[in-house]
């Protein structure tokens, strides 16, 4: 080969590696691919490029007042117990017809929509149904009393207050701090009476929240809701109506290293400690 056709080699290959180089220099990262079965126009970056660790999570979006994101772990049941509302409810403002299907990311409406209300409670003074003697029929409650008038100096609307029992006699061996004791624990032997706090409608009444064992969820207005936990037999179902003082559960230990019965208040969903609502023992 002449010096001539040497030259015309070298200046050939020089400009071969000077247009790789470019091309080289000109792709940036990690190539986008489309992945198995996403649809047309969706990307995602191709394996082994690092996410960004800035990237939106849907859980911690905020939601609108009177709705709710449901987390990791909950349950209808739960999501109602600690907004102070029936499941039932709940279930019915979201046309959900299977409570136990719910998403972690789903927004739940725990409020009224406008124009409806939430489960109606009896007014005070009147009782539940009862099958008459010998008969299946069911006798119509009493008419309730007429209240007398309110006092001009009454300082609280109705249903914004409460009167309770002590639920169970027993010492109190765990005490509310709204952290790991949502409630106060009351020692006792299995079997022994649960009481209904005071007066109100069951609106759950099984073993669906994990912690609590075979529970029972009494509303009483509006505002609060008490719960009895870790019993052995539940003697109530819900939509029962109860009185104050009535029997409904006997002492047990479902869920529970120790028979004791867990009690709880709650304020519009907020635990609160029942020992302020409770007279002195």
């Amino acid at each position: 080969m002449n010096s001539r056709s040497r030259l015309y080699q070298r200046l050939a290959s020089a400009v071969l590696i000077s247009t790789l180089a470019a091309c080289a220099t000109r792709q940036v990262g990690a190539p986008v691919v489309q992945a198995p079965g996403t649809a047309a126009g969706s990307m995602s970056v191709a394996p082994g490029t690092p996410v960004p660790n800035n990237a939106p999570v849907v859980e911690s979006l905020p939601v609108a007042p009177g709705y709710y994101r449901v987390k990791p772990g909950d349950t209808l049941y739960r999501i109602a117990l600690d907004h102070g509302q029936n499941y039932r409810d709940i279930a019915s403002w979201n046309n959900l017809s299977n409570a136990d299907q719910i998403e972690v990311g789903q927004v739940l409406r725990v409020v009224p929509p406008p124009g409806q209300s939430a489960t109606p409670m009896l007014p005070p003074g009147a009782s539940a149904p009862v099958a008459a003697s010998g008969s299946g029929a069911m006798t119509p409650p009493a008419a309730a009393p007429t209240p007398p008038p309110a006092p001009l100096n009454q300082s609280a609307p109705a249903g914004t207050t409460i009167s309770l029992i002590w639920p169970a006699h027993g010492k109190v061996v765990g005490t509310f701090n709204d952290s790991t004791n949502k409630g106060i624990n009351i020692a006792g032997t299995a079997g022994e009476p649960v009481m209904a706090a005071a007066a109100g409608k069951v609106v759950y009444a099984g073993n669906g929240l994990r912690g609590y064992g075979n529970l029972i969820i009494i509303k009483h207005n509006g505002t609060f809701l008490t719960a009895y936990a870790h019993n052995r037999t539940l003697l109530v179902k819900e939509g029962d109506v109860v009185s104050q003082g009535q029997k409904i559960a006997e002492m047990g230990n479902s869920d529970s290293s120790q028979v004791m019965l867990h009690f709880e208040v709650r304020r519009m969903g907020k635990p609160v400690d029942p020992t302020t609502y409770l007279p002195p023992k």
